[in-house]
C-alpha cells in the first residue's frame, strides 16, 4: 500500500497533539509499523524569539530519530517545511508567549512538519496549528 502526503500529514499533526513522551512512544510505535517514521520536540517561549530555536531544535530531532540522514538537501527541506509552518502561525502567535509541538513525520518522499501552539491571552488558550510539506529524494 502506497502511503500518501496525506496520511504522513496525519501522523505530524497527530505527533505534534501528543500530550506527553508516553503519548508520543506509543504513536511512534503505531506509525513506524505502517512505514511512517516520526519525531517531535517540545517549543515555548515568545513566538517570534523563538523561531530560530523551533528551526534548530526540528532539523536536530529530524536528523536523531533517522527521519533524515545528515545531508545538505535534507537540512534544506527541513528547514523550509518548518518555515513554512511557522509562516502560518506567526500572524495568529505574533507578540505573544505560546507553548506547543512540532511533530515531524516522513514516509518516502514525502516529509511534513506541524507545530501545534496553545497561546496565552489572558485567561484565555488560543490554538493554532501550522503545516509545511516538502518532497525529498528517497534514499
Amino acid at each position: 500500500m502506497k502511503i500518501t502526503g496525506k496520511e504522513v500529514a496525519k501522523a505530524a499533526i497527530t505527533m505534534a497533539m501528543s500530550a506527553d513522551i508516553e503519548e508520543e512512544k506509543i504513536y511512534k510505535e503505531e506509525y513506524k509499523e505502517k512505514g511512517i517514521k516520526t519525531c517531535a520536540v517540545n517549543i515555548g517561549g515568545n513566538v517570534i524569539n523563538s523561531i530560530p530555536k523551533v528551526l534548530e531544535s526540528t532539523l536536530v530531532s529530524a536528523k536523531r530519530n533517522n527521519l533524515v540522514e545528515d545531508k545538505h538537501v535534507y537540512d534544506g527541506a527541513i528547514l523550509g517545511a518548518t518555515r513554512e509552518a511557522l509562516g502560518v502561525i506567526v500572524e495568529k502567535a505574533s507578540g505573544f508567549n505560546a507553548g506547543g509541538k512540532v511533530g515531524v513525520a516522513r514516509c518516502g518522499e514525502h516529509i511534513v512538519v506541524c507545530i501545534f501552539l496553545s497561546i496565552g491571552l489572558l485567561h484565555l488558550d488560543e490554538v493554532v496549528i501550522g503545516l509545511g510539506h516538502r518532497v525529498i529524494p528517497v534514499n
